[in-house]
C-alpha cells in the first residue's frame, strides 16, 4: 500500500488554454483551403499557391530537379481530430536505434512531459503519395530505472503527422532536431531512407511558401505545417483542421490518499465477473508482493458533465493484491510490482469485472470521447480504449453523453 503522499502539481492556466485554441481557430489547424502567396523570407523562393510555373532547381549535386508545370496548391482543409491515421504506412513506430533512446540528442534531453503543448504538423510525399508519419517516435518507454518514462521536446503520439512541442519554455526546434530523434537521414535527397530529388514547403495560415534552406534549419511552425515531397511532387498538398481537446480548468482537483472524487455510482470492489485471485490477463493476484515498480496512473469518468467516483479497492481482495488495483475513490489506479511490464486499461477493467469498449465503460453506454492527458501534453484518443497503456502521471478521461467544457487539472498524490 502507497504510504507517501507527496504532492506533483500539474495545471495549466485557463488563459493560457485559451490563447492556444484562440491560436488554434485563427489558423484553422495550421492550414486552410486558399491558395498560397509569395514570400520575401530570405530563406523562401517564390513559391506560390497558384499554377505559376516552376523552372526546375539546382541541387548541391549539380543535378537539377525536374521541372513541373505547376507549383502544388492547397487543398481544402481536412477535419480531424488527434489519433487519425493520416497517409500510407512506410516506417516502423517509433525512434530508430540511432534516434533518441534517451540520451541527450541535437541539444534535446528525454525527460517527463511538461506542461504546456503545441504542434507542428508534418507529410512527407514520394511521388505523389502521402506517407504516414510513425507513433512515438521521441517516446521512451518506462524501465526500472527511470519507471516515468521520458519523451523528448518534439514527439509524435499518433500516425496524424502532429509533432507535439514542449513550449513550457520559449525555445523553438528545427526540423533537423525532429529527424535526430527520429533516427532519420535528412537532406535535399534523402528524407528517412528515401532517396530523390526533395522539395521543401511551408503553410502557416493558408500561405504556402517554398523553402530552399538548409532542411535541417527549417523551424518547425506552431500551428504550421511542413510538407517534404520526393521525386514528383504532389498537385495539391493536404491542410488540415484540428478538432482540439477542451482547455483545462484553473480549478486544482487534489487527489488525497483514502479520498473521493465525484459523485457515488459504482460499487466498491471487483464485480463478480471480475478477478478473484486467478491471474487475469497475466496480472497476478500476491500477497506481500514487492512493490520495486510503482507508478500511478487516473481515470476520470464523466457521464453527461457528471464525474462518477471511481471504486476503492478494485484489484484489492482478503488473500491478495492484483499488481494494479485501486485504494480510494480519487481514480487514482497503483501499478505495484516486482518487475517493470507494460499495464493497459483492458487489463484493469477485467480486474474490475466491467466492460470497456469504444461504446461501453463500465455499462455505461452512449457517445463515448476519451482524452488522453500526460502532464499537459493532452489529445483525444481514437483506438480501442483496451489498449491503452498506463503509464506514470497519465490521465485518462471518459466523456460519456453530454460533452464536458473543460478537463481536469490535479494535484496528484503519489512516492516518485
Amino acid at each position: 500500500m502507497l504510504k507517501e503522499k507527496h504532492m506533483h502539481i500539474r495545471w495549466m492556466s485557463g488563459a493560457v488554454a485559451a490563447t492556444a485554441l484562440a491560436l488554434l481557430a485563427a489558423c484553422g489547424g495550421g492550414g486552410g483551403g486558399s491558395s498560397g502567396s509569395d514570400s520575401s523570407s530570405p530563406t523562401s523562393s517564390g513559391g506560390t499557391g497558384g499554377s505559376t510555373p516552376s523552372g526546375g532547381t539546382t541541387t548541391p549535386s549539380g543535378g537539377t530537379t525536374p521541372a513541373t508545370s505547376t507549383t502544388p496548391t492547397l487543398a481544402a482543409a481536412t477535419a480531424l481530430v488527434d489519433g487519425t491515421t493520416v497517409g500510407t504506412a512506410q516506417w516502423s513506430d517509433g525512434s530508430t536505434s540511432t534516434g533518441g533512446t534517451g540520451q541527450a540528442v541535437s541539444n534535446l534531453n528525454c525527460a517527463v512531459a511538461g506542461s504546456k503543448y503545441s504542434y507542428s504538423h508534418l507529410s512527407i510525399y514520394q511521388n505523389g503519395k502521402q506517407l504516414t508519419l510513425p507513433t512515438n517516435i521521441g517516446t521512451v518507454a518506462p524501465t526500472m530505472a527511470r519507471q516515468t518514462g521520458c519523451v523528448y521536446p518534439v514527439h509524435t503520439v499518433d500516425a496524424s503527422g502532429k509533432i507535439r512541442m514542449d513550449v513550457t519554455s520559449t525555445t523553438s526546434y528545427t526540423l533537423g532536431q525532429f529527424f535526430a530523434v527520429w533516427g532519420q537521414p535528412l537532406s535535399t535527397t534523402n528524407v528517412a531512407g528515401l532517396t530523390g530529388d526533395v522539395t521543401a514547403w511551408v503553410n502557416t495560415g493558408g500561405t504556402l511558401t517554398k523553402y530552399t534552406g538548409d532542411l535541417a534549419s527549417l523551424a518547425l511552425p506552431q500551428h504550421g505545417e511542413v510538407t517534404l515531397a520526393i521525386g514528383t511532387p504532389p498537385a495539391q498538398i493536404a491542410t488540415y483542421q484540428w478538432t482540439d481537446p477542451p482547455p483545462f480548468t484553473s480549478t486544482v482537483t487534489t487527489l488525497s490518499y483514502g479520498g473521493v472524487v465525484g459523485t457515488s455510482y459504482f460499487a466498491d470492489g471487483n464485480t463478480a465477473t471480475g478477478g478473484t485471485g486467478a491471474t487475469v490477463d497475466g496480472l497476478i493476484c500476491a500477497a506481500g508482493m514487492a512493490e520495486t515498480f510503482h507508478v500511478h496512473s487516473h481515470v476520470a469518468i464523466f457521464k453527461d458533465g457528471q464525474w462518477l467516483a471511481f471504486p476503492k479497492n478494485v484489484g484489492i481482495l482478503p488473500q491478495c493484491n492484483y499488481e494494479t488495483h485501486t485504494h480510494d475513490n480519487t481514480g487514482i489506479i497503483h501499478i505495484e510490482t516486482p518487475n517493470i511490464k507494460n499495464f493497459t486499461l483492458g487489463q484493469f477493467f477485467d480486474i474490475w469485472g466491467q466492460p470497456l469498449s469504444s461504446t461501453n465503460v463500465a455499462g455505461i453506454t452512449g457517445n463515448i470521447v476519451i482524452y488522453i492527458n500526460d502532464n499537459g501534453d493532452v489529445r483525444r484518443y481514437t483506438g480501442d480504449p483496451r489498449n491503452i497503456p498506463l503509464t506514470s502521471l497519465r490521465d485518462i478521461t471518459f466523456q460519456i453523453g453530454t460533452p464536458i467544457s473543460t478537463l481536469p487539472t490535479y494535484s496528484w498524490y503519489e512516492p516518485q
